[in-house]
């Protein structure tokens, strides 16, 4: 019993050193005061730009925040909700007004959190390497873009008419008379504000002022006239309360879940594999699943919308000297002490200054030497990035996640299926090493050919690869094919059907296949599938731990059965 309560007690102490010790307790402080203020009008922006009651993009920074801190497998990894899953919620009809938009918002959440924690628990966390450069940052461009469009309303006062973000910008530029001027003025002075301010000392605060500043200029010049959050949502002064989901809105909402879950851990695994943990080793991406998973969990019981592992405030967490976890939780604390305090003045905040400075954050987001990057090359991955940023603009975006994932997947599959390659290994007098070089068209007869594959055999590689073989059209009397195999784990059953249909049109002009480096499972395949029967199991020759082994046993069996076929003697 000892033994597992001491067990126990170091898992504990391990656990608690995520939050720093004594030496850091100042540093994270300050970092959290900074993050938390911060965080104030970044959420309510959040909640803007995703079309819900801005106070859920705030609660949902409070939740997140939290349990990045505590769940997070990379200790300094800020969990709120990101610009790309803000555009996602925006484009999912049950959650943009209505009664019901409350409780769809927490189902969507509970939803993309089961799926996160799933991905987490299943281990998928190096999942999100087979998504290709070019489908994200097609992506993330075209969000970039459609976050600064998104606003044009609540930052012109015009109310634009169209199908989605792109045909509603175009209406915006046609009626440039009907701008609200004052409107407009508050959202440049808040942008020319916090370009300023970020380069004072108030640094990251320089935002939150700006965003101040703007409002108090709206109250000034346009009081009754220019929109505050307070005309859009009621601003309690009280911490979010538990909201059950409402899980008849299962079916509707899977596929926005999905594509949340998708683009939040893409993310996520970005802080990953760039941010070390305090101890100099990185996370394990199933585990930053796990815990942006338990994250969202509670955003959807507790009134947030959906959120993720957040690049940039993990960066300013960091940059304002945050060493362990406790200064989220720190910044955590300040949002509720601001929501508990100040729910009044945030009524008062501006709505077009809160656009300006969505509209900044989005052309920042914009990556033009990643474009670049992606066009010097080629000329697939353009096509790949320029579809992927096209779709993400004209159609809702969580079915612009799922092409995407999509377009990966079949890209990733073509280009395996393209590299399996067939060369020709031949054997000089004077040395044990082969001489590389193209395969014979066609075989010719009493000839002894071994051929190496490069590439993954699957499915999809399968006609590749039977293109490569030798012609058997002709006499092929007395000649052997030896196809070394060493290195493939598993062949997939139309590689199978290839290489029985190799041996029997070989057999059936004159000559033989040899097979050899088979490993076990490869071994097991073909005996399971009945295709060792037609290969028949005294020409397969298994893999041993001494390189070329299995190759030369295959060798010497040829030359007998040359021998025996000259002879006329009876076959091996």
């Amino acid at each position: 019993m000892s033994g597992v309560t001491s067990v126990a007690w170091r898992a504990v102490r391990t656990y608690l050193r995520r939050f720093g010790n004594k030496t850091t307790v100042v540093s994270d402080l300050k970092a959290g005061l900074v993050l938390g203020v911060e965080s104030v009008p970044d959420g309510l922006a959040a909640g803007l730009l995703a079309g819900v009651n801005p106070v859920f993009g705030l609660y949902g920074y409070l939740i997140g925040t939290i349990g990045g801190a505590l769940a997070a497998g990379s200790v300094l990894m800020t969990v709120q909700a990101t610009g790309a899953m803000a555009v996602i919620i925006s484009d999912v009809p049950q959650t943009q007004g209505g009664d019901g938009a409350s409780s769809a918002l927490a189902t969507l959440a509970f939803l993309t959190g089961l799926t996160m924690f799933g991905l987490g628990v299943a281990g998928a966390g190096q999942l999100v390497r087979f998504i290709p450069t070019a489908v994200l940052v097609g992506f993330i461009n075209a969000v970039a873009v459609s976050i600064v469009l998104g606003q044009l309303d609540t930052f012109t006062g015009y109310t634009s008419a169209g199908n989605n973000r792109v045909s509603r910008a175009l209406d915006s530029v046609l009626h440039l008379f009907d701008f609200d001027w004052l409107t407009v003025l508050v959202g440049l002075a808040t942008i020319a504000l916090v370009l300023v301010c970020e380069r004072t000392f108030l640094g990251a605060l320089g935002m939150v002022v700006a965003v101040a500043i703007g409002s108090g200029i709206a109250a000034l010049l346009g009081p009754g006239r220019i929109a505050l959050v307070s005309d859009v949502a009621r601003i309690p002064n009280t911490l979010p309360t538990v909201a059950l989901p409402d899980f008849s809105l299962t079916f509707e909402l899977v596929v926005p879940a999905l594509s949340l879950a998708l683009v939040g851990l893409v993310q996520g695994a970005a802080i990953s594999s760039s941010i070390p943990n305090p101890d100099g080793r990185y996370a394990d991406p199933s585990a930053d699943f796990r815990g942006q998973g338990l994250s969202n969990l509670a955003t959807g019981l507790f009134q947030g919308m959906p959120v993720g592992g957040s690049m940039s405030a993990t960066a300013l967490v960091r940059s304002a000297g945050g060493r362990s976890a406790f200064a989220n939780l720190v910044a955590a604390f300040v949002m509720a002490g601001v929501i508990l305090l100040m729910g009044g003045l945030i009524g008062l905040i501006a709505m077009p200054a809160l656009a300006g400075l969505l509209i900044l954050v989005g052309i920042r987001t914009v990556k033009p030497r990643d474009i670049a990057m992606v066009l010097r090359t080629g000329p697939i991955q353009l096509t790949v990035l320029s579809v992927t940023f096209v779709l993400t603009l004209i159609i809702p975006l969580q079915y612009a996640v799922i092409v995407g994932v999509g377009l990966a997947v079949v890209l990733h599959v073509a280009r395996q299926s393209n590299r399996v390659v067939v060369k020709r290994w031949e054997f000089g007098p004077h040395t044990q090493l082969p001489i590389e070089s193209r395969p014979p068209r066609a075989l010719a007869k009493s000839e002894v050919v071994v051929l190496v594959t490069y590439g993954s055999l699957f499915f999809a590689s399968a006609p590749v690869f039977s293109a490569q073989l030798p012609e058997t059209q002709g006499d092929c009397a007395g000649t052997v094919v030896i196809l070394r195999l060493r290195g493939k784990d598993e062949l997939g059953s139309t590689v199978l059907r290839v290489l029985e249909k190799y041996a029997v049109d070989l057999r059936n002009a004159g000559g033989m296949l040899l097979l050899a480096g088979v490993n076990q499972r490869v071994h097991q395949q073909l005996r399971d599938t009945k295709v060792l029967d037609q290969l028949r199991a005294e020409r397969v020759f298994t893999e041993t731990p001494q390189l070329g082994e299995s190759l030369r046993r295959a060798l010497r069996f040829a030359s007998e059965w040359q021998i025996t076929q000259r002879d006329g003697s009876k076959e091996l």
